[in-house]
């Protein structure tokens, strides 16, 4: 579950809570711009109802910054925060979003997925699956800071996720997706976000998400691929669009790491990835420690399923199928100077 803490200074435990907090942290880590916020509040379009203006204000315990942060109550908070979305994303898309449960496994390209989704509030529920830790190179691409290394990154997302938007429900799964965590992770969910590395855990993933009729999206961050599989309307499609034909989780978790090595491999299409990637296949365990991933091409993939979760929102959820979106070649292949006509 999450770390940090909302406090109601109207009810009784909450507030002696509080007091205690306020005792043991001191004035220096207490954060109080409430009366801006109000002020912000109220000078929206249309203005807001006198009930949500003097909804009671909430304190937010952050554990791991030693701080308190006092903040609008949960519905002025969201409209507030939300407005500038409009007419981009309706109140009446918005309030669907908010029921959507997501769950994302892998928190490299990951952490931007589930942030953005956050950002956007696309979601009233995110589940966060990552057995690993950050590490300093992966400071290339996920947004943290040297702060956060050795800290698990689902955890590392919820809490910047939690900094964001107190109120996002946010459960952290730290020991990864398995065999034994599948059940709990997917559990009502109603789209999962796969951008972990390992071929065991892509395969079980969606296995159980085939059994549950739950849709998977799939960003992989070179060119931009971005990948959808709609098993709530194709209970019986074969796994990343039969690219790897008749394959299952046993299967896979039976194999060595040399049978499992084509596999990325065909699921890639490795006669369409990008020709930097293609010119660093050889040199990975030579002279390249793993395969490269740029933290633009990371951002991208965020965006791009944050688009694909809109669309569920909305109600016009897009097909099974696989899209490109890589930014360079698209720059390179449709750039035009209207200046020169």
């Amino acid at each position: 579950m999450s770390e940090h803490h909302v406090l109601d200074p109207t009810d009784l435990g909450d507030h002696e809570v509080l007091d205690r907090l306020m005792s043991e942290i001191g004035d220096d880590a207490l954060l109080d711009t409430t009366a801006e916020q109000l002020q912000s509040l109220d000078a929206l379009l249309p203005t807001p109802s006198s009930e949500l203006l003097d909804e009671p204000t909430r304190w937010v315990h952050y554990p791991w910054r030693r701080s308190l942060v006092r903040v609008l109550g949960p519905r002025g908070f969201r409209l507030l925060r939300l407005d500038r979305n409009r007419n981009k994303i309706t109140v009446a898309e918005q309030d669907a979003a908010r029921r959507l449960r997501v769950g994302v496994v892998g928190l490299s390209v990951g952490h931007a997925v589930a942030h953005t989704l956050a950002l956007e509030g696309l979601c009233g529920e995110l589940r966060l699956a990552d057995f690993d830790d950050l590490d300093l190179s992966n400071l290339n691409r996920v947004p943290a800071s040297v702060f956060d290394l050795g800290v698990n990154k689902a955890v590392l997302a919820a809490r910047r996720i939690a900094e964001l938007d107190p109120y996002l429900e946010v459960t952290t799964f730290p020991t990864g997706i398995d065999e034994a965590t599948t059940d709990a992770f997917l559990a009502d969910l109603d789209i999962v976000v796969e951008e972990c590395d390992s071929i065991d855990a892509k395969v079980l993933v969606r296995q159980e998400c085939r059994r549950r009729g739950i849709p998977v999206i799939m960003e992989t961050s070179d060119g931009g691929v971005l990948d959808i599989e709609r098993y709530d309307l194709e209970p019986d499609r074969p796994y990343f669009h039969g690219l790897l034909g008749d394959v299952d989780a046993a299967a896979v978790a039976g194999m060595t790491p040399r049978e499992k090595a084509p596999l990325a491999g065909r699921i890639l299409e490795m006669d369409r990835i990008t020709p930097r990637m293609a010119a660093s296949l050889p040199d990975i365990g030579t002279t390249l420690s793993t395969w490269p991933q740029l933290g633009s091409d990371v951002a991208l993939g965020g965006a791009s399923v944050a688009a694909v979760v809109r669309l569920f929102g909305r109600g016009t959820p897009p097909p099974s199928g696989r899209v490109r979106v890589g930014l360079e070649g698209l720059i390179e292949s449709t750039l035009t100077d209207p200046y020169r006509g």
